[in-house]
């Protein structure tokens, strides 16, 4: 099996020091850098665009992992591929044509990623799976820190993850949401193999620690 990659989530970072923070966690052995973009429609709070990851991407050379979480991502997919999103991942709640959405941020160069939240199927990406680079699970309702992992979520890793094998592309499993090192290892054994989180990471002194210890 591959290396589990983690995605730190800067949202749990301290703002008054991002510089520091990016640097400490690519510094930390961190795979991908996790951005989370609110618009306060899709989900209620207003959080950072695409002129605050230009301003940060020159601070790390980790891949800059953007979590869309905004409605009509359509309008502002090139504004983040631009400004420096590696991956950028949209919701399929979000938008209407989720096929030609994919598509549009492919043709910029970078990565495509689409998330679901917990009360969405699975079934609902089977006919995007030629798509996408990366599917992502929320474990939580998108638009907080903080919150505990809701454990249906394994069945639906697990289905994903049978469904990727299927396709035989290298399509990877995401799981945001409630991540810590108690239940890493279940999320893990499910299927995924990119774990975000946010809080746990943030919150202990030694950030190279602490992913570590998510790995397993």
């Amino acid at each position: 099996m591959s290396k589990v990659k983690i995605s730190p989530s800067i949202l749990a970072a301290d703002f008054s020091n991002l510089e520091r923070e990016i640097k400490a966690i690519s510094a930390a052995d961190a795979d991908y850098i996790h951005i989370d973009v609110m618009d306060g429609s899709f989900v209620p709070p207003i959080t950072l665009g695409a002129d605050i990851i230009a301003s940060i991407k020159k601070h790390s050379s980790t891949p800059f992992d953007v979590h869309l979480m905004i409605n009509n991502p359509d309008n502002h997919v090139a504004d983040f591929a631009k400004n420096g999103a590696d991956i950028i991942t949209i919701h399929e709640e979000a938008t209407t044509h989720l096929h030609r959405s994919l598509s549009k941020i492919k043709n910029l160069g970078v990565k495509a990623g689409v998330s679901i939240v917990p009360s969405t199927h699975e079934d609902t990406l089977d006919y995007i799976l030629d798509e996408v680079d990366l599917i992502l699970v929320m474990s939580v309702n998108p638009g907080f820190g903080g919150q505990k992992f809701i454990t249906s979520q394994l069945k639906k890793i697990e289905n994903l993850a049978n469904k990727i094998a299927k396709t035989n592309r290298q399509i990877e499993l995401e799981v945001d949401g409630g991540i810590n090192d108690k239940n890493s290892q279940d999320i893990i054994n499910a299927g995924a193999n990119v774990l975000v989180a946010g809080s746990y990471i943030f919150g202990q002194e030694n950030y190279g620690d602490a992913i570590r210890k998510l790995r397993g």
